[in-house]
């Protein structure tokens, strides 16, 4: 039911839980309030993220996202992709359910891997963030240097699949 993730994650928060157990049996309550709260502050985002997905599954006909964004949309697909991946806000556990249902919906592979490139590689939301931080000339040469990546992704995924 939970598949092989959850397998993995579970052997590690058992593993990791018995280091601390054995090191300080006092960090053990800590480590678990303190990943519940963290479970409690993104738990709103998960429970919209999931229902926006859903209700893009529904209520956008198959028809358009196969026409926009389809295997059939070719290689304007893919860029169609790449764009919104740059411009979805927020972290992979609301930009993923939504690719996920726009996927499920009829969205083709390149385009869908063109999206999940760019939302990573392009992100628009934190290129302010990055020039603040470390200035305008690296954050420039950073995106930049991706440029092609998302496209080339895109494309290469749609001849092969």
């Amino acid at each position: 039911m939970f598949g092989f993730p959850f397998l993995i994650m579970s052997v590690l928060t058992l593993v990791l839980g018995f280091i601390v157990y054995f090191r300080e049996k006092s960090l053990l309550p800590l480590g678990i309030k303190s990943g519940g709260k963290m479970f409690m502050d993104v738990l709103p985002l998960l429970l919209i993220s999931f229902i926006l997905a859903g209700l893009i599954q529904v209520l956008i006909p198959k028809e358009i996202i196969s026409r926009w964004i389809g295997k059939e949309s070719g290689i304007k697909g893919v860029l169609i992709g790449c764009i919104a991946g740059a411009i979805s806000p927020g972290a992979p556990y609301i930009s993923f359910p939504i690719i996920a249902s726009l996927y499920k919906s009829g969205a083709g592979l390149g385009a869908t891997v063109g999206f999940i490139t760019a939302w990573s590689l392009w992100q628009v939301y934190r290129i302010p963030l990055e020039i603040s931080i470390i200035g305008f000339k690296v954050a420039g040469i950073r995106f930049l240097s991706t440029l092609i990546v998302p496209p080339l992704a895109g494309i290469i995924v749609y001849l092969i699949f």
